[in-house]
């Protein structure tokens, strides 16, 4: 048994409370006690503690890419030219040195899990490698090494465009032959990772440019059969939803609908351009949106309608996405910073809501439904954010839940846990013995 003495924890719909005792067995928490006096033998925990923050929606490799796409006027094509070319670098051993670096900063800023949406399968020509898990394998290790857990977000994709264009040469590694030798891929990976504490696996529908209608059936009906969490990107640029319109005469979200891939167990990412008819489906379906702002912003994408899909009680989640940013303090506090912008109002999304969405909202989007709470049965995932830096300084004890969401940042991580195990101490990673310098190696592609 290990135990921690929080001197402040935020405890989900109990608000914040004082003097909290964490006790873990095994990994999971046996005890969550408030209003206890410090024991002798327990870690103490300076600052605000709350569980750990769950990263929805990355792109692992996409960190190779941060400040090196900002030269000259670029938008989201040409960004991804430049995402293409990273891409074409990448094998197993690169894209785990990578990976295990990016999950490393990600454990530094408070994320105990990530969902990685993963479709640079196969070889840079497109034939898959002699184990056709390989580069899945290299990122279920670089998040074992980082002390995070992951869901594998293992993605369908099929084609370049609803116009049937031919494939970018760097898209020929992004695909399967078709959606049946995708399956039998997947679950391989379902039974081989079966017994691993940390590491899931999920499915996931690129988009519906890149997948077409009876591939996405065949994804969303694999999902279902398999109780498996199931993601794709919707709607992140105006000119999908024309194309798709063009194409099918109806949005995104409602060709998804169509094939089935709509349901409580989905997660549609970025949902920027969504029509309120969308929402409607999503709030039906009870289908989870994953906000990425910072890569939104950073791409030009547009603001996403935050306050509308949580007021029609569509759950949300956070992700860092190409990872501009990591950290999902800002990435909370900018969902609702960017509607204050278009709409001239204040405190749409409560910072408690915002929390939630960082915690409950992305544990759940993932296929961690243990995590999110601090709570006795729960897994003993929780992070802490120290009170004495300047930004925090002065933080009254009323304010803390709104000084983590629009004050805190990624830096004012102290301490991170997971599975009742240090990863991160007094800012510092316990198990990547150098993360700054292991990134600077990986991102010198």
């Amino acid at each position: 048994m290990t135990t921690w003495h929080a001197e402040w924890a935020w405890l989900g719909d109990a608000g914040i409370a004082g003097d909290v005792l964490l006790e873990a067995v095994d990994g999971v928490l046996a005890r969550v006690e408030v209003g206890v006096p410090a024991p002798v033998d327990a870690v103490r925990l300076p600052g605000v503690t709350l569980p750990g923050l769950v990263n929805a929606h990355s792109h692992a490799f996409h960190r190779a890419l941060r400040g090196r796409t900002h030269h000259g006027a670029a938008d989201f094509w040409a960004w991804r030219d430049r995402m293409y070319a990273v891409a074409a670098q990448l094998d197993p051993d690169r894209y785990h040195a990578l990976a295990r670096a990016c999950f490393a900063e990600m454990a530094t800023a408070g994320i105990t899990a990530v969902g990685e949406f993963h479709y640079l399968h196969h070889g840079p020509d497109g034939v898959p490698y002699a184990d056709p898990n390989v580069m899945a394998e290299a990122l279920r290790a670089a998040a074992t090494a980082a002390g995070i857990r992951l869901t594998l977000l293992d993605t369908l994709y099929l084609r370049s465009g609803f116009d049937g264009r031919p494939l970018h040469p760097v898209q020929r590694r992004f695909r399967d032959a078709d959606a049946d030798r995708w399956g039998e891929r997947v679950d391989a990976l379902v039974f081989e990772w079966d017994r691993d504490p940390m590491a899931r696996v999920g499915a996931a529908i690129h988009s519906v440019r890149a997948v077409d209608t009876e591939g996405g059936k065949a994804v969303a009906a694999f999902a279902e059969q398999r109780g498996l969490p199931l993601h794709m990107h919707v709607s992140e640029q105006e000119a999908e939803n024309d194309a798709c319109v063009e194409a099918h005469g109806c949005s995104p979200l409602e060709l998804l609908a169509s094939a089935g891939a709509l349901g409580p167990r989905s997660t549609a990412v970025h949902a920027t351009h969504v029509t309120t008819v969308d929402v409607g489906l999503l709030a039906a379906h009870n289908t989870t949106v994953c906000l990425c702002p910072t890569t939104e912003r950073d791409l030009a994408d547009g603001i996403g309608p935050a306050r509308e899909l949580a007021a029609r009680g569509v759950p949300l989640a956070l992700g860092s996405d190409s990872h501009a940013v990591i950290d999902l303090f800002e990435e909370a506090r900018t969902a609702e910073l960017h509607e204050r912008l278009t709409s001239g109002r204040r405190a749409g999304l409560r910072a408690e809501a915002l929390l939630t969405a960082a915690t409950v909202g992305g544990a759940a989007s993932l296929g961690w439904p243990e995590t999110g709470v601090l709570a006795a049965g729960r897994l003993a995932d929780f992070v802490t954010v120290g009170l004495d830096s300047l930004r925090l300084a002065g933080t009254s004890s009323a304010d803390l839940a709104a000084a983590l969401v629009f004050v805190a940042g990624a830096a004012d991580v102290t301490d991170v846990v997971v599975a009742g195990r240090p990863v991160v101490r007094s800012g510092e990673h316990c198990l990547v013995p150098d993360p700054r310098g292991e990134l600077a190696a990986a991102v010198a592609l």
